[in-house]
């Protein structure tokens, strides 16, 4: 059972590891520890969610709280409706980008304030295993709503488009459909994988992938389209692709979002600290504020909060905006690049070419027995350089810097270099790779 129980949220296989009988469980487990009394439940199109649904429900409810059904929606509509209906809290069932097989929970309290494990998944899995939830004065009922017009409503108050951009979207059978069903009569859409189907019979709905962009990278560049946009499974991730069918860097699209935002005025703008050098230079050229932010959206929500950030930037394809709650919305960065294609007059291609001029490693995966002594060997050589501990270890020279991490997850270490050459940064990951690898 421990198992499924994770760092940012709940997610096993169904129905050998989550089943109904759990989510039942979970529900009375996630109103014992938060005190909710009113839950909005959403989920994606996995066969199973229905399942999952019942058993969820039925234990908030008979743990006294009142369940909202959003029914089918986007994580990011999940958020955008625990902030618009005024719940306590939410809980989007979803495994995301995971293959059909798998399902899970995203859990949190009002305002879309993710519960992770440090703050409270933890907690639940121990209540949930011993147990150990009261019995309610109530029991709570059930009601639906459907927040789609007003989340589509939401969307388009952001749009300043002088055209109808020809955009190709990669819905992967999963939930973009509605991520962006209410923005659509803005574009002139060109849609592959349209159809509902959790069992993903075209491809794994990951953009991080890049084996699962070529066919849409070459519709868009064959139809001569403004851009196109590859979903996951709950569309609260998003791959964008320039008009020369080629794939936009995520921390790059960081960077573009920014320049339409700060074109509105100054604002503080956070980026994860994997992002490129070209990330933080472009912000302050806009006149914003650039901070680092470590890694995970729990993690990047909460700096946010902090900071009265509007938008934040992941590598993964996170993009985050206080107006949805300081939460995802791939329907607003859809929105805003173009805007700023709309504003510009020019294409993403060229948008996009002045801030490709460092060279990147990408994140470099390692397999160790132990992490520790390595990072610690890495400390003490790269003493000459500003290092910081934000996440991981970060060293930063003149012309070139690096991270590496460890997985929270898994026995890896995750390690990226930038540098101002090509040479450079391939002579400086295979020095530290040497040291993580031995």
């Amino acid at each position: 059972m421990s198992g499924i129980f994770k760092a940012y949220d709940i997610r096993g296989i169904f129905p050998a590891e989550l089943n109904e009988d759990m989510a039942y469980a979970i529900g009375r487990a996630y109103v014992e520890f938060t005190g909710a009394k009113k839950v909005v439940v959403g989920r994606d199109m996995r066969p199973h969610s229905v399942d999952l649904f019942q058993g969820l429900s039925k234990g908030i409810m008979e743990q006294g709280a009142d369940v909202i059904d959003i029914g089918l929606c986007s994580t990011p509509q999940s958020y955008f409706a625990n902030g618009t209906l005024k719940a306590d809290g939410s809980i989007m069932i979803t495994a995301s980008h995971n293959p059909g097989e798998w399902n899970g929970f995203k859990l949190c309290r009002a305002e879309a304030v993710p519960i992770s494990g440090v703050t409270g998944i933890m907690d639940i899995q121990k209540i949930v295993e011993e147990r150990s939830w009261n019995t309610p004065e109530r029991t709570g009922k059930l009601s639906s709503y459907d927040i789609a017009p007003e989340y589509g409503a939401y969307l388009r108050s952001f749009a300043k488009l002088d055209r109808k951009l020809k955009v190709v979207v990669d819905y992967a059978n999963a939930m973009g459909l509605y991520e962006i069903d209410g923005i659509k009569e803005l574009f002139d859409i060109i849609p592959m994988y349209d159809e509902l189907d959790g069992t993903f019979p075209n491809h794994e709905a990951n953009p991080l992938k890049l084996d699962t962009l070529t066919a849409i990278c070459a519709k868009v560049k064959e139809l001569g389209a403004d851009f196109g946009a590859a979903f996951d499974g709950d569309a609260d991730r998003c791959g964008f692709i320039d008009d020369q069918g080629n794939v936009i860097p995520m921390d790059l699209f960081t960077a573009l979002i920014a320049q339409d935002i700060l074109s509105r005025g100054p604002a503080t703008i956070l980026y994860d600290l994997r992002s490129s050098r070209a990330v933080p230079e472009c912000i302050e050229a806009n006149g914003g504020k650039a901070i680092r932010s470590r890694v995970g959206h729990a993690f990047i929500k909460a700096q946010m909060r902090e900071n009265d950030a509007v938008f934040a930037g992941e590598l993964s394809g996170h993009y985050y905006f206080k107006q949805n709650f300081t939460a995802e919305s791939q329907g607003l960065a859809m929105i805003m690049l173009a805007n700023l294609i709309c504003a510009k007059n020019q294409p993403v291609s060229t948008l996009v070419a002045p801030l490709r001029k460092y060279f990147s490693s990408g994140e470099v995966n390692s397999k160790v027995a132990d992490v520790s002594p390595i990072l610690q060997t890495i400390k003490a050589r790269y003493t000459d350089g500003n290092m910081f501990e934000l996440d991981g270890i970060s060293v930063e020279y003149p012309q070139w810097w690096f991270n590496i991490r460890a997985s929270n997850t898994e026995p890896l270490l995750r390690l990226i270099v930038e540098a101002d050459t090509r040479e450079l940064m391939e002579a400086k990951r295979d020095e530290l790779l040497a040291i993580i690898r031995g």
